[in-house]
């Protein structure tokens, strides 16, 4: 999926290019909720699609239903479907930042591989010295 640590980083055109189809992922994941969301408020609630839209963006935004829900269906749908939607919210965000963490990382690596193979030229022991007596 990612390079490995003793690859050289992405160029920065492929880097974009790898953020966009993340960023196309989490998007599909939170329009796939948004979907489900939608036709859980229709289907049990029989709301109008716009009201079903607005009720399940606000709960994937955190803001909770606007409308007062009236039926016990109804409501457990709302509540199973609002810690859904927290769950939905950490993994999209997690997509998302996954190839910016990853290329921090491996930047990171890089030094400390270019560090150690300069010290190992050098000819110097990068382990610490024991001092039995």
């Amino acid at each position: 999926m990612f390079e490995r640590r003793h690859k050289p980083l992405l160029p920065w055109s492929a880097f974009l290019r790898r953020l966009a189809n993340y960023a196309a992922v989490a998007f599909g994941l939170v329009a796939l909720s948004l979907a489900i969301g939608i036709c859980g408020y229709c289907g049990f609630e029989r709301m109008s699609l716009t009201d079903a839209f607005l009720n399940a963006a606000m709960l994937m935004g955190g803001m909770g239903p606007t409308s007062e829900l009236h039926t016990r269906a109804g409501k457990l749908f709302a509540a199973f479907y609002a810690l859904y939607c927290g769950i939905v919210f950490l993994i999209a965000i997690g997509i998302l930042i996954a190839p910016v963490v990853h290329r921090f990382l491996h930047h990171f690596h890089l030094e400390a591989q270019l560090e150690g193979s300069a010290e190992a030229a050098a000819g110097k022991n990068t382990r610490p010295h024991s001092t039995k007596k």
